[in-house]
């Protein structure tokens, strides 16, 4: 990546590991391997490549960082670093890579523990006033992040030995903090919208996730109520009760959801433009299929559990509209400045060969001075052609 692209590198892309993770896992429980396998290593990719620009950027650029972490629609965006982890840490414990899934897990933990509290204690301390008003849809994903750890402990549960045990306390733990902190931001967004006027330019891509955020609330209950662990045989049913409850309120919004897309985009025509932020579409859409097919399998329900295997195909057509896009946007760019400096060489070596030197090329009128014309305003004194032959000298009278 060039400078200029660390330096303004979104800290909510992460969200493109998130989505992609999340749609190779709901592929694998399909059956369709290679596809999810491609998506699998698709995510390893850009997680490398998102971590080292990141950790460029904070060393570097420590001023927008800085900047990123008062602003209420950036801010939360860090927290897509924490999801990122743990999601592609589940899928890589799919393959039985727990190693490496142990190792993102302490990384999102540790995350988490660092931004749990950077990120809101900035943006009420230098955000910008009112701080209500900057109440948007990126707020969900530190519920999001929450989650993640509990499903990527559940994940590895039956597999930890020994360590079981206190796997189980973090999956309890950060799913219980998760789904009190869906009802704070949950309340905090509302009195946003209730309260100050929205614009359709405020209805980002983002307010998806509070979608999301429900649907990851179920996946990581699902897996508790699962559990083999004696130690949660205690909150088996509670956490199947609390899972089914948000997963009903995740359904409940998205009509709402798509009602606001086409507000923006269709009724008030506000340009529909590839962003880092349409990932925060795709990863809700991968996570209600995945997390509404095993909600339907745990609870025996077998019209749920259909509908998180049809909706899961409607994520992956997400998905691929997501990356066409985005190729197609970074392709245009690069395109763009390519065919710019082709354009450019192509008129120098005309200039070399027709001897008209480094200045501009020779063009019949372009050498007179522009008139003034009365009633026009002052005028502006033409300039020098470079290559229009001096002025004779006048003799003196």
């Amino acid at each position: 990546m060039g400078t200029a692209v660390v330096r303004s590198l979104h800290p909510g892309y992460f969200a493109l590991v998130m989505a992609t993770g999340i749609v190779s896992v709901g592929l694998r429980d399909h059956g369709l391997d290679r596809p999810s396998t491609g998506l699998l290593w698709l995510a390893a990719g850009a997680y490398a490549v998102l971590a080292a620009a990141t950790a460029g950027r904070v060393v570097a650029y420590r001023t927008e960082v800085r900047r990123d972490l008062a602003d209420p629609a950036r801010g939360f965006g860090m927290f897509t670093f924490v999801a990122g982890s743990d999601v592609l840490g589940v899928r890589l414990a799919m393959e039985g890579h727990t190693a490496v899934a142990a190792g993102l897990l302490t990384v999102g933990v540790a995350a988490w523990s660092l931004l749990g509290w950077l990120v809101p204690v900035t943006v009420v301390r230098r955000g910008p006033r009112p701080l209500l008003a900057g109440a948007n849809g990126t707020w969900f994903i530190w519920v999001v992040a929450v989650q993640s750890v509990a499903v990527l402990a559940t994940t590895l549960d039956p597999v930890a030995g020994a360590a079981g045990g206190a796997l189980a306390v973090v999956a309890v733990g950060f799913w219980s903090v998760g789904a009190v902190c869906y009802l704070v931001v949950a309340t905090l967004v509302g009195l946003r919208l209730v309260r100050h006027r929205l614009r359709p330019v405020d209805l980002t891509p983002p307010y998806w996730v509070a979608m999301g955020a429900t649907a990851i609330t179920v996946l990581a209950g699902t897996g508790i109520a699962t559990a083999g662990r004696p130690a949660l045989a205690g909150v088996r049913e509670v956490a199947a009760a609390i899972s089914l409850a948000y997963w009903v309120l995740g359904t409940v919004l998205i009509p709402p959801l798509l009602a606001a897309w086409w507000w923006r985009h269709v009724t008030h025509r506000v340009p529909l433009r590839y962003e880092p932020t349409w990932w925060s579409i795709v990863f809700p859409l991968g996570m209600y299929g995945v997390a509404t097919r095993r909600l339907g399998e745990v609870a025996d329900l077998p019209l749920v559990a259909a509908t998180g295997r049809y909706e899961l195909w409607l994520a992956a057509a997400a998905w691929t509209a997501a990356f066409a896009a985005m190729l197609g946007s970074g392709w245009s760019g690069a395109a763009g400045r390519g065919l710019s400096r082709a354009v450019a060489g192509l008129a120098v070596s005309r200039r070399a060969a027709s001897g008209s030197g480094p200045g501009r090329a020779a063009v019949p009128g372009r050498g007179r001075r522009r008139a003034i014309v009365p009633g026009r305003g002052r005028g502006r004194a033409a300039e020098p052609d470079p290559l229009a032959p001096p002025p004779a000298a006048i003799p003196p009278d």
